[in-house]
């Protein structure tokens, strides 16, 4: 990767000219002819290049997101996996493609275990930093499929935009500089990794242009063989080989323990078809990703939770009592998620008692509208449930959350109407840390998601070939039949909790999509806690704490240096059916980039 000075576009042009930066970012955007809504510029203008020569909202999803492989590389590339949920406009039915990485066939169940003591590893550094996390990829085949089933254009075409920007380069903003800064250490560990991102030894500046002619060429390989050039044969081989010896730096002291891939893992890589999740909130259609991601249980139990409630009354009434039945919802979605919640090729997963809205009823028996319960609140039994309070609870689930908070999430649609939400990731930010030498892209590290320690009744222990449970929540909404609403972010656990919110603060709250997204986020995943935007705790924090006795703690962890939950993405449709509000994130991450085709304000 090489450094230049870069030229910074004006808003005006910001997606008009082709061959230029694209640098201004604009939260929303308003018209018509198709729309996108990412956390980065280059890649909302990518999208918005495909629609404009008649590309659909897949082939613009592709764009988009192999254009986020190049500038938001250590959210998300060919090195990682993702979910992918489409709106055909011709049938009205919602489709979804499984493309979440897995584990490599040899992979042990006691794979997280340090052979040296005997104890398992420490989740950072070495676990994150490690061979032993990562997954088979699955991105490339998810573009492949989607294009094949949906799509107008070839993959070739499809990834021309994002070959470009690897050529010309992107420029260095704050965001990505910090997050470079936030990785130094695990970034030179690996020489390959080091010649990328850390030009001449030192921190890129902001400002500055990083190329990645090596990214442009690993995507040509995939445009003229498609992407058995990646599953297949000497990029498989060196795939492999990276994993099970990472090209680590002698002088490192981080001890990135070597993993299981094989190229044989990589051949038989499939993305999978599959229906979406649906449950039916106050009129609205919530189509979501099913397992092996748990976002669409569990922001659909979550739902059904709520549906209990006359929540637009009480928000109306008292904003801090509906927040309080919002964090006591999520609380129980999560008991059920960590009980039962797997990959459904290895695990019998309980989706339709969990989406059940009687399920629903009988969980929100558990709700005290006056009081927060004690964390963590037992599963519940989705052998036996009539809606009936009281009911007898299940055993808790004996895990911990290592779900990381990065992964990157966009929303396309086009004029004829199709819709596209897709959720990508190489799990934390920076992935493994490991790129492939001369090859331009970060391994994922998302085989952390299992739960370290192997036990065999638990629905997301370790095994050979399983994908691990995700909360990556795309999320597509629909009214009378009729795209209303489309979003989904990244976030890790938090996913689930932030696309709740979100559609809480539309549907109930009565806030419009712009301010719905950028409202502050707080977010209780079954924990003691709730992790909170301090914007939030000024806010609600008296109330909810005082009158109901939740504990709030400010967000942020050790793998971030920002205060924020999530980077949504979000496009709304107007009653017309032909109008549509693109909106991104106005502060977090950065700010984010919407576009439309034909701009009407």
């Amino acid at each position: 990767m090489s450094v230049t000075t870069g030229a910074i576009m004006s808003p005006a042009s910001a997606h008009k000219a082709d061959h230029q930066y694209q640098t201004a970012k604009e939260p929303v955007a308003e018209g018509r002819g198709g729309a996108v809504s990412t956390v980065d510029p280059e890649a909302s203008a990518a999208a918005i290049e495909v629609l404009s020569k008649g590309g659909n909202a897949v082939d613009a999803a592709v764009a988009a997101a192999a254009t986020l492989g190049v500038t938001e590389p250590y959210s998300a590339g060919i090195g990682g996996g993702g979910y992918f949920v489409y709106y055909d406009a011709n049938s009205g039915k919602i489709h979804t493609i499984d493309g979440r990485e897995t584990a490599p066939a040899a992979m042990p169940t006691n794979a997280f275990i340090d052979p040296a003591n005997g104890k398992p590893y420490n989740f950072t550094p070495e676990l994150v930093t490690s061979g032993v996390s990562v997954g088979v990829p699955g991105t490339p085949a998810t573009w492949e499929r989607a294009l094949e089933r949906w799509g107008k254009f070839s993959l070739a075409k499809a990834l021309e935009p994002a070959i470009e920007v690897a050529e010309r380069g992107f420029v260095v903003d704050e965001t990505f500089r910090q997050q470079t800064d936030d990785n130094d250490e695990r970034f030179r560990a690996f020489p390959a990794t080091t010649e990328l991102f850390l030009p001449g030894g030192q921190l890129p500046v902001v400002g500055s242009v990083l190329k990645n002619e090596d990214l442009a060429d690993t995507y040509r390989l995939l445009a003229d063989e498609g992407t058995r050039a990646f599953y297949e044969g000497p990029l498989a081989d060196e795939i492999a080989k990276t994993v099970q010896n990472p090209p680590k730096d002698p002088a490192t002291k981080l001890p990135v323990p070597k993993g299981f891939m094989t190229a044989q893992d990589l051949a038989k890589y499939r993305a999978i078809d599959q229906d979406p999740t649906h449950v039916n909130y106050r009129g609205y259609d919530v189509y979501g990703m099913a397992p092996s991601s748990s976002g669409g249980t569990t922001v659909g139990e979550a739902l059904n939770i709520l549906e209990t409630f006359d929540l637009p009354a009480v928000a109306k009434a008292d904003r801090a009592a509906a927040l309080h039945h919002y964090l006591e919802a999520t609380a129980l979605a999560f008991a059920d998620r960590g009980k039962y919640v797997g990959d459904p090729a290895f695990v019998d997963v309980p989706t339709e008692a969990l989406l059940d809205e009687v399920f629903g009823k009988e969980r929100a028996c558990e709700i005290n509208p006056l009081k927060a319960a004690t964390k963590p609140v037992p599963a519940g039994d989705v052998t036996s449930y009539d809606g009936v309070c009281p009911v007898k609870p299940a055993a808790l689930a004996d895990e911990k959350d290592t779900e990381n908070i990065s992964t990157t999430n966009l929303t396309v649609s086009d004029k004829w109407g199709n819709v596209v939400e897709y959720t990508l990731t190489i799990e934390q930010t920076g992935g493994s840390g490991i790129t492939v030498p001369g090859r331009g892209f970060i391994l994922n590290n998302e085989l952390t998601d299992f739960n370290t320690v192997y036990n065999p009744t638990e629905a997301n222990r370790i095994e050979p070939g399983k994908r691990p449970r995700s909360s990556m929540s795309p999320t597509i909404v629909l009214k009378d039949g009729e795209p209303f609403l489309a979003l989904g972010s990244p976030g890790g656990s938090t996913i689930i909790t932030t696309v709740l919110q979100t559609l809480i603060n539309r549907i109930d709250f009565g806030m419009s999509i712009e301010d719905a997204l950028a409202a502050p986020r707080a977010t209780q995943r079954n924990t003691a806690n709730v992790t909170a935007e301090p914007a939030f705790i000024d806010q609600y924090g008296t109330d909810l704490t005082a009158r109901f006795g939740h504990k709030l703690v400010p967000a942020g962890d050790a793998f971030t240096s920002a205060a924020e939950i999530g980077a949504a993405t979000a496009i709304e449709f107007d009653l017309d059916g032909r109008t549509v509000t693109a909106v991104a994130e106005p502060v977090r991450r950065g700010g984010g980039s919407a576009m439309v085709v034909k701009p009407e304000r």
